[in-house]
């Protein structure tokens, strides 16, 4: 086997754990996104399964780095909560003081509005028959999911991997907290949305990103050729993974070594500000645009600014590649109870616990959102709707707000019913338009409901 032949297998694997869509390894599509006789999340759930159970495990129960292929169904579903332990990562300090608790309803009160709550039906986008609340939490293989309204938890849920003490993988959520952490810095002052990159990076002058403006890379309305067709074996991902692989290159790799070392060879394609193309450089683009302004890298600018003013429970991580750079497009573990948190910020415009944490502004900027006709129609359940410093801006007059990975994760902060939902999740396919038929109308349903309370 060539080394090529065996990079290309070890990238597969890492570009699946940081957060990337694959076809090549995902199941055949149906009409509800998944081959029949697929594994349900019952039937898949790791503690069922035995993934690494036993001192040691069984050999066919070991999921290891790089060996077994561990973003692979159903695999994932113990990986989604083990990042650290197969990838290198850098911390987010929470810092040495004590969290500040959640709010919750009372715990007979909590129980009978999560009994209501898994009751509330719905019915999917294009579908035939209601579904129920808890039944679309098995149907999207859901590992976490939280529920604030009006400042209290009013539903709380672990399955699969993942305990209120665990942490599970973001995915690209990890773009909207480099976005988050970019316009702080704009609406402080520090950072110019309106230069060119290549006057603040000079080293990628020579880059297609060297002619776009920050705005432009925080909205991905960049004009930049890079491929992420997991079909294609000479599609741009497979050189991005090479590039970004923390593992020591194989003899005879005479490519780019590291997030940024790749992002200075990206080449032009279309035009900057035309439309809106959803490509994962952009985050890395704008993480090191910030930690150059910053001089603090992006895990380090999270923990300052976020982790350890909003009473974080836990410290978070974030898997970096061979040079220690974080991965700011989709390296993100965290807890659940911590993501609610950030979405209590957005909801709050920057408020939590009593404290300003930034201004006002920067959550307004995000929710004004961009051009909805640069937006397009790859996200049929979103068209209408925006993109704005690296968050989505949803269609309608509700003012929501969402942060999204694949695999269904999902922070979607809905002003309107005062509600922040934080899912986790596990989903067979890395996806979330086929997730989206069946969440978003859950998401309304609830929120729904939570009005008329």
């Amino acid at each position: 086997m060539s080394w090529l032949t065996t990079y290309v297998a070890l990238a597969t694997g890492i570009a699946m754990a940081l957060g990337s869509a694959s076809e090549a390894i995902s199941q055949a599509a149906t009409r509800d996104g998944i081959q029949p006789g697929t594994l349900s999340a019952q039937e898949s759930d790791p503690r069922r399964m035995g993934w690494m159970q036993g001192f040691p495990p069984p050999k066919d129960k070991l999921i290891t780095q790089p060996a077994s292929v561990y973003f692979s169904f159903p695999r994932l579903r113990w990986s989604v909560c083990h990042m650290r332990e197969l990838l290198p990562t850098e911390g987010i300090s929470r810092g040495l003081g004590a969290p500040v608790p959640l709010q919750y309803l009372p715990a007979q009160e909590l129980e009978r509005e999560r009994q209501a709550i898994d009751a509330l039906r719905f019915m999917p986008i294009s579908g035939d028959r209601e579904m129920t609340w808890e039944e679309s939490l098995y149907a999207n293989y859901t590992d976490g999911m939280l529920i604030v309204h009006k400042g209290r938890v009013v539903y709380e849920r672990y399955f699969g991997c993942l305990d209120d003490d665990g942490k599970h993988a973001a995915m690209s959520m990890t773009k909207s907290l480099t976005g988050l952490l970019a316009e702080i810095l704009v609406v402080e002052g520090k950072l110019n949305e309106t230069a060119l990159v290549s006057e603040i990076i000079p080293e990628i002058r020579s880059s297609a990103f060297g002619s776009a403006t920050v705005q432009q890379v925080m909205d991905m309305t960049t004009g930049l050729r890079y491929s992420e067709d997991y079909s294609d074996p000479n599609a741009d991902i497979w050189a991005y993974s090479a590039a970004a692989s923390p593992f020591p290159k194989p003899e005879g790799y005479t490519g780019p070594n590291g997030y940024w070392a790749y992002l200075r060879q990206v080449q032009p394609e279309g035009q900057h500000g035309e439309a809106f193309h959803y490509k994962t450089v952009n985050s890395d683009m704008l993480g090191w645009i910030i930690s150059r302004v910053s001089g603090k890298s992006v895990t380090d600018l999270a923990s300052e600014r976020l982790w350890r003013r909003m009473g974080a429970e836990q410290g978070a991580y974030m898997t970096v590649d061979g040079k220690g750079v974080p991965y700011a497009g989709g390296g993100l573990s965290a807890g659940l109870r911590d993501l609610g948190r950030i979405g209590l910020l957005m909801l709050n415009e920057g408020v939590i616990n009593g404290e300003r944490l930034f201004p006002a502004e920067v959550v307004q900027r995000i929710r004004a959102g961009g051009d909805p006709a640069k937006f397009g129609t790859a996200y049929p359940a979103l068209v209408g709707g925006s993109y704005s410093s690296m968050w989505w801006v949803y269609p309608g007059d509700d003012g929501i707000i969402a942060a999204r990975g694949v695999h269904g994760q999902t922070i979607y902060v809905d002003p309107s019913a005062q509600m922040v939902l934080v899912r986790f999740a596990s989903f067979p396919r890395a996806e979330n338009t086929l997730i989206d038929p069946t969440s978003l109308p859950a998401f309304r349903a609830v929120a729904e409901y939570l009005k008329s309370r």
